[in-house]
C-alpha cells in the first residue's frame, strides 16, 4: 500500500499567503492530487477567521505576510489551542527564522521555489503525523476517561476494597474502607500494619495468608465492632494482585457489610411495637387501637385468623394499660375439658370434688388486679359461658364446693379464631356474652393483607433462628423474598416463622435461596413464573413438547406447616386413629381432642386402621 493511499484526502487544509499565484498553484497542486477540503487566505485578519472559523488538519502558511509574519500566526493557533500541525514556507531562509518557526510548534520549515513534489511530500507528511498524533490524543484521553471511569466506581461501591504490596504498603483504598479502617490519607500511615482498629487487624491476617500461600482466601463471615458498639457482620475475601503478565504483587481485599438490615422507621411510622413487627399501615392502626384501648379499663376482644398474634395484642394491652405492674394471666379455653375449666378459672375448695386434695386458688384470683387472656373463648361450653358472663357483670365467682362468693379486680381480655356472629346465630354462643366481650373489637389482619411487612418480619424471624441455631446466615435472595411476599400464609405469621426456622436448619451457605422453602411455596413460584412467561408470549405456546409446570398439590400429612384441622387429622393418621395416641402427639388432654375434633366436624372413626384381609 502506497503511503499516499492512506493519507485522507478529505483533510481540512488551509493555504495562508500574500501572493495570490502560490495560493492559487498550492490549491491546484492539491485539488489535482484529490484533497477536496482546501481554503486559503491572503491576510493575517483572514488567517485568523479562518482558523477560528472551522477545525483544521494542516496549515501552510508564508513565514512572511503583508503588515505581519507568519510566525504572529504561529503564536495565535497555539494560544488558540489548535493543535493540528502548520509548515512555514519563505523565500529568505536563515538558522535565526527558521529556529523561531520551531520554537512556536512550526512541524517543519520549506525554502522556496517550492515544486510540486516538495509541497505534496510534506503534506503527506504532516497529514500522516497529525493522524497518528490524533488517535494519541485519543488513546490518552478515552484511557483518562477510563481511569476516572474506574476511579468513580471504586470509590462510591459500597463494598470496601483495599490493594495492598508486598510489604503491606497501601496501594489504593476507597471510600467504605476509609469509614471502616478509620483511615486518613492525611495521616503518615500508609502500612495496614500500623492502622489500629479491629478490622485493619483482621485484613492484615487475611492478607498475610494470601501472601505467605499465593493463593485466594476464599469468602467468610467475621464479626468486628463499629465506633458505636454494634456488631458489624463482614463477609471477606482476599485475592493474590496479580498484573498482566501474570506476576504477583500484592494483595486485594475485598469486604461487604452483611449484617442483617434494620427496618428504617419513617417519621411516625413504627415497626416494632411490643412484639409485633410490621410498618403496613393496616398494622399502624392495630397500634394505635392498642394503645388507646389499652389505657381503659374495659373488656377486648382480639378476633382474627389462627396465627395472626392475638396473644401478642393480648399482652400489648396489658403492657398499655395501668395494670402492667401485675399479672397477666392466660387460659387457653380450647385446650381445657370442660370440667377442669371451670376449676381452672374459678377454682375449687378441697373435697369439692373426686381428686380435689386441697384449696386450689383459679386463675381469677391469680389475675386480681391484674388481666386475665381467655384464647379460644369460642370453645367453652354453654355452662361456661353463662358463668363467666355472670362474672363479667357482678365482678364475683363463687369456686367450685364453696358457698361465699370471691370479689376480684380483673380485666378480661378474649380472643377468638371463629366467628362468634355466626355462632349466635347457630344459637352456639349466649349473644348477651359476645356484647359482654366485645366492648371494644381489635381485628388482627391475615398476612396476606399485610405483604409489605413480610420481608421486615422474614429478616426479624432470620435474625431471631441464626442466633438460637448459630448459623452464619445473613440473607435472602431476592427471588427467595418474592416467593415469600407472593405467597397467601393460610397459616399466617406464625407460618412464616415455621418457614424461616425451617430454611434456617436446612440452609448450608449465608444466603436462603428458594430450595430452602416447603413445596408449597416453591411450586406457587414456579408457577408464578410459568403464567408470567404465557402472559409475555406473543402467541399460545406449544406445550406438546414442553408442558408448563404445573403447582405440585401435596397430601396434607406432608405438608410440614398446616392449618389446626390439617395437624389434627395428620396427628390422628400418624396414630392410625388412637385418639389417646394422638391426643399425646399433640401435647393436649383426650377431651380436648374429642371436643376440637367435634368443632371441626372430623369424623372419629375416619383414620382407624383396617385389618387386611387374607387371600
Amino acid at each position: 500500500m502506497q503511503q499516499s493511499e492512506i493519507v485522507n484526502k478529505d483533510a481540512r487544509i488551509l493555504i495562508v499567503d500574500d501572493e495570490a499565484s502560490i495560493r492559487l498553484t498550492f490549491e491546484m497542486f492539491l485539488a489535482r492530487e484529490g484533497y477536496s477540503q482546501v481554503t486559503t487566505a491572503a491576510t493575517f485578519e483572514e488567517a485568523l477567521i479562518a482558523i477560528h472559523d472551522k477545525a483544521l488538519d494542516l496549515i501552510i502558511s508564508d513565514i512572511v505576510l503583508e503588515g505581519a509574519r507568519g510566525t504572529d500566526l504561529l503564536r495565535k493557533i497555539r494560544e488558540a489551542g489548535i493543535k493540528c500541525p502548520v509548515v512555514m514556507i519563505t523565500g529568505f531562509p536563515n538558522l535565526d527564522s527558521a529556529a523561531e518557526a520551531v520554537r512556536y510548534g512550526a512541524f517543519d520549515y520549506i525554502s522556496k521555489p517550492v515544486n510540486k513534489e516538495t509541497l505534496l511530500r510534506f503534506v503527506r507528511q504532516a497529514l500522516l503525523h497529525w493522524e497518528l498524533e490524533t488517535e494519541r490524543l485519543q488513546l490518552i484521553k478515552e484511557n483518562e476517561k477510563y481511569k476516572r471511569y474506574l476511579e468513580a466506581i471504586f470509590s462510591s461501591v459500597r463494598d470496601a476494597i483495599i490493594t495492598l504490596d508486598n510489604d503491606m504498603n497501601i496501594i489504593q483504598i476507597n471510600n467504605t474502607a476509609k469509614n471502616w479502617l478509620g483511615y486518613n490519607e492525611s495521616s503518615s500511615v500508609t502500612n495496614i500494619k500500623a492502622i489500629p482498629e479491629e478490622m485493619g487487624r483482621i485484613f492484615l491476617h487475611d492478607a498475610l495468608q494470601v501472601l505467605k500461600s499465593r493463593a485466594e482466601v476464599r469468602e467468610h463471615q467475621i464479626e468486628c465492632h463499629k465506633v458505636d458498639g454494634n456488631i458489624r457482620i463482614i463477609s471477606l475475601t482476599a485475592s493474590p494482585l496479580q498484573d498482566g503478565q501474570e506476576e504477583f504483587s500484592g494483595v486485594v481485599i475485598v469486604a461487604r457489610d452483611i449484617t442483617l438490615p434494620e427496618p428504617v422507621e419513617s417519621r411516625g411510622v413504627r415497626n416494632r411495637f411490643h412484639g409485633y413487627v410490621g410498618s403496613s399501615q393496616v398494622m399502624q392502626s392495630v397500634y394505635k387501637l392498642i394503645e388507646n384501648v389499652g389505657k381503659v379499663d374495659t373488656a377486648v376482644l382480639i378476633t382474627g385468623e389462627s396465627g395472626t398474634g392475638k396473644e401478642l395484642a393480648a399482652e400489648a394491652l396489658h403492657m398499655e394499660s395501668p395494670r402492667r405492674d401485675m399479672s397477666l394471666v392466660k387460659v387457653d379455653c380450647a385446650a381445657i375439658s370442660e370440667d377442669l375449666l371451670e376449676s381452672e378459672l374459678f377454682g375449687h375448695k378441697k373435697g369439692a370434688f373426686t381428686g380435689a386434695d386441697r384449696d386450689r386458688p383459679g386463675r381469677l384470683l391469680q389475675a386480681d388486679h391484674g388481666t386475665l387472656f381467655l384464647d379460644e373463648i369460642g370453645d367453652i361450653s354453654p355452662r361456661m359461658q353463662l358463668r363467666l358472663l355472670r362474672f363479667l357483670q357482678e365482678k364475683t365467682f363463687t369456686p367450685v364446693g364453696q358457698d361465699t362468693p370471691i370479689k376480684v379486680d380483673v380485666r378480661v381480655i378474649a380472643a377468638t379464631n371463629v366467628n362468634l356472629i355466626e355462632k349466635v346465630k347457630a344459637g352456639n354462643f349466649r349473644e348477651d356474652l359476645y356484647y359482654r366481650l366485645k366492648v371494644v373489637e381489635i381485628k388482627l389482619p391475615p398476612l396476606r393483607d399485610r405483604k409489605g411487612g413480610i420481608p421486615i418480619l422474614s429478616y426479624h424471624f432470620l435474625s431471631l433462628f441464626r442466633e438460637q441455631l448459630k448459623r452464619n446466615i445473613h440473607g435472602i435472595s431476592d427471588q427467595a423474598m418474592s416467593s415469600l411476599s407472593s405467597y397467601s400464609w393460610p397459616g399466617n405469621v406464625r407460618e412464616l416463622r415455621h418457614v424461616i426456622e425451617r430454611a434456617c436448619v436446612l440452609c448450608e451457605g449465608p444466603t436462603i435461596s428458594l430450595e430452602h422453602f416447603p413445596e408449597e411455596i416453591r411450586s406457587q413460584q414456579r408457577s408464578q413464573n410459568s403464567r408470567s412467561l404465557t402472559l409475555t408470549a406473543p402467541t399460545t405456546p406449544d406445550t406438546s413438547q414442553n408442558p408448563v409446570p404445573e403447582m405440585v398439590i401435596l397430601p396434607l400429612s406432608q405438608l410440614p406447616y398446616i392449618s389446626e384441622k390439617d395437624e389434627l387429622i395428620d396427628a390422628l393418621k400418624r396414630a392410625r386413629g388412637n385418639k389417646s395416641k394422638a391426643a399425646r402427639i399433640l401435647n393436649i388432654d383426650r377431651s380436648t381432642l374429642y371436643r376440637k375434633m367435634q368443632r371441626l366436624e372430623i369424623q372419629p372413626d375416619e383414620f382407624i386402621e383396617q385389618p387386611v384381609k387374607k387371600r
